[in-house]
């Protein structure tokens, strides 16, 4: 069984920053490819980034040249650099891994962007 921890949720104002990060632990098999969802109420989730282990990217046209995403794959931790924030940008965003031994899930972190 493989647990991801995400963290960096929270409050902040329109035009702020902030850092999301998910700390993969457990039976860890090779992971592929690690990613951000978000997910607001009567959506579906939708992707808002992922990375390869080998480091290639892609985002979400919405956020493109505003977050960031980066990973340590020592660490099994993947991280979301979120900039210039718009309060569309206010969801829950979860964490997820593509691994050999199955695909999981973070249990989501909230990002409210409001003033």
């Amino acid at each position: 069984q493989v647990q991801l921890v995400e963290s960096g949720g929270g409050l902040v104002q329109p035009g702020g920053s902030l850092r999301l990060s998910c700390a993969a632990s457990g039976s860890i098999f090779t992971v592929y490819r690690m990613a951000w969802y978000r997910q607001t109420p009567g959506k579906q989730r939708e992707l808002v980034a992922g990375i390869t282990r080998g480091g290639s990217t892609n985002y979400a046209d919405s956020v493109k040249g505003r977050f960031t995403i980066s990973r340590d794959n020592a660490k099994n931790t993947v991280y979301l650099q979120m900039n210039s924030l718009k309060p569309e940008d206010t969801a829950v965003y979860y964490c997820n891994a593509d691994t050999a031994g199955g695909v999981y899930w973070g249990q989501g972190t909230q990002v409210t962007v409001s003033s």
